[in-house]
């Protein structure tokens, strides 16, 4: 009896992993996206950020909204990571959620970090936050279905293990490629000023938006309890690599227009 019931807590340990909806890019796509997003800083952002950070980079900090979860007096900030939305409307047309979401929470940390009244530790906490927050708009399935948790409940398997399509997004294609967060970061398409540009255009809703129509292809991309492999890394990659760079510049521009 004993025998069963371990094998039974295993089965349930192993198919309820990964059906949190605070998943996101992981601690590399996250590096990653800091480490682009300095090369476009300004001169004066670069300084007020250092400052302000103390010397440490955005890479060092982009993960800083998923290691205060462990801690429950910061419970309050988990919806801050996603928000979900009908995919027939834009957003606000919904009522947004009244725990907070990924666009509220964004909004709210560039309000901090514009305070001048704001202290130090305020606004440094803000803008850890924020950097984290700008990568996960960037990861598709951030602005996806809320009844399947952003894919979270959409079980799939990773060549010969089981998971699902949010953490394929997340992790599980990244860390295949088999690239550090520098790599990744220095190995980036080469865009030309117009394309530079029309990555900065818009505001956060736009990117958001366009999130949300990469969502769609996404879903589309796999069926529940498909084996995903070489073939999805080959079709689906490219992609994930250019949300990378286009969360790194976005980062940037929210940045320089803070801090100078």
């Amino acid at each position: 009896m004993k025998h069963q019931y371990k094998i039974l807590l295993i089965l349930l340990i192993i198919t309820t992993s990964g059906f949190s909806a605070e998943y996101d890019w992981g601690k590399k796509g996250h590096r990653a996206t800091g480490q682009i997003a300095e090369k476009y800083l300004s001169k004066k952002a670069k300084r007020n950020i250092n400052k302000l950070l103390k010397g440490q980079s955005l890479a060092l900090v982009s993960n800083f909204a998923d290691d205060i979860k462990s801690d429950k007096k910061y419970k309050g900030y988990s919806p801050w990571h996603y928000v979900n939305f009908s995919f027939d409307k834009k957003y606000g047309e919904d009522t947004p959620s009244e725990f907070g979401d990924l666009v509220q929470g964004i909004e709210k940390c560039i309000m901090v970090l514009k305070d001048e009244q704001s202290s130090e530790a305020d606004a440094a906490f803000h803008l850890k936050m924020l950097v984290h927050f700008i990568g996960d708009l960037h990861q598709p399935l951030h602005v996806g279905r809320g009844e399947d948790k952003g894919g979270n409940d959409i079980q799939v398997r990773w060549f010969r293990d089981g998971s699902n399509l949010h953490r394929v997004w997340d992790s599980e294609m990244i860390e295949h490629y088999g690239m550090s967060y520098t790599e990744l970061s220095v190995n980036t398409d080469m865009l030309s000023k117009t394309q530079l540009e029309a990555i900065r255009d818009g505001s956060v809703l736009d990117w958001v938006h366009e999130s949300q129509a990469l969502a769609k292809q996404v879903y589309n991309s796999a069926e529940v309890g498909e084996k995903l492999g070489y073939q999805y890394m080959y079709n689906y990659f490219p992609l994930a690599r250019k949300q990378l760079q286009k969360g790194g510049i976005r980062l940037a521009k929210v940045l320089n227009e803070i801090f100078g």
